[in-house]
């Protein structure tokens, strides 16, 4: 349910109009990001390969440019504070907060990376399986249309 639907539906509600909601199911002229409806989210082994290798490769630019600044603006910080202005502790602050804020960053990016890893590794291991496990009495192989004859 878009939110324009959701606020739509709470307009209805405080009118007294009786709400018609529709859940899980594109509307009825078939719209969609595909336009014509039927098809499926498709994704290339590929392509999360390249995605995942993206968000290693941005983790590890992050890593290191990310953290250029933060011994110079901790011993900035500390000298600061050190010679009585409060900006020291202010700087102190910022470092502290950018610190955070690297680090939660940096932990997104290995958890998509990873998370792509294992969802590649888990794709094959379905197809294998599938593969592997649609077999008839015989012990034959089954074809999608073979699978699909049982079904009619």
């Amino acid at each position: 349910m878009a939110w324009d639907e959701w606020e739509q539906l709470k307009t209805q509600a405080l009118e007294g109009q009786p709400a018609r909601m529709r859940l899980n199911q594109l509307p009825a002229d078939g719209g969609g990001a595909g336009g014509g409806g039927g098809s499926d989210l498709v994704v290339h082994d590929d392509q999360l390969g390249k995605l995942g290798n993206m968000a290693y490769d941005l983790r590890e630019r992050l890593r290191v440019e990310g953290d250029l600044a933060r011994p110079s603006t901790f011993t900035a910080s500390n000298d600061l504070f050190n010679d009585g202005l409060d900006t020291g502790s202010a700087l102190l602050q910022v470092h502290d907060a950018w610190n955070t804020q690297l680090h939660t960053l940096l932990e997104a990016c290995a958890h998509i990376s990873n998370h792509l890893d294992f969802t590649r590794a888990q794709h094959a291991k379905d197809e294998a399986h599938i593969v592997t496990g649609m077999r008839n009495a015989t012990g034959d192989l089954m074809t999608p249309s073979r699978i699909n004859d049982y079904f009619r």
